[in-house]
């Protein structure tokens, strides 16, 4: 009798471990912010992840497809109608990736555009960190290349991209 039950019990374990719907470690939203128009307050928002970005088999592809899409999320800026400091228009993402606990960020061009001085610079960059930085994706720091390259500062010169950027650099 005690084998009988032992077989149901493992018969209904497999069948619940093979038909229950897959979740990945970073689940079906992640967390994008954006700066208020003060260029100091950051507000989350959530953004859908698609199924195939979710469910993929490669934990490595699943983590850094889930961090470009947060980072064109971000550098797109939030719902139209929000009073938020925005990148300049234009600006996307051309590519990202992960080295440890650190993502290497690619931005187009159009950033440089962005309107001289720290303001503007800081709450842009500080909304991309937060975003790329937090808890579930695995990422500490940020590097920034701008079309490729790196550079020291933006043309506002008042955000240092030679070093990688944290949380704490804001």
């Amino acid at each position: 009798m005690g084998l009988i039950v032992l077989f149901a019990v493992a018969v209904a374990a497999a069948w619940w471990l093979t038909t229950r719907h897959k979740q990945s470690a970073i689940g079906d939203e992640i967390t994008v912010y954006y700066a208020k128009a003060d260029g100091t307050t950051l507000v989350p928002w959530q953004v859908s992840l698609n199924p195939d970005r979710r469910e993929r088999s490669d934990a490595a592809l699943d983590r850094r497809s889930s961090l470009f899409y947060a980072a064109t999320q971000c550098v797109a800026g939030p719902p139209p109608g929000t009073e938020a400091v925005r990148f300049p228009a234009g600006t996307h993402v051309l590519a990202l990736d992960v080295q440890g606990s650190t993502a290497d960020v690619d931005i187009s061009k159009e950033v440089a555009s962005s309107a001289e001085g720290g303001f503007a610079e800081s709450a842009e960059f500080k909304a991309l960190v937060w975003t790329l930085t937090q808890p579930k994706l695995g990422v500490d720091s940020v590097k920034v290349r701008i079309a490729g390259a790196r550079m020291a500062t933006l043309p506002g010169g008042h955000l240092e991209l030679d070093e990688p950027l944290s949380r704490s650099s804001f």
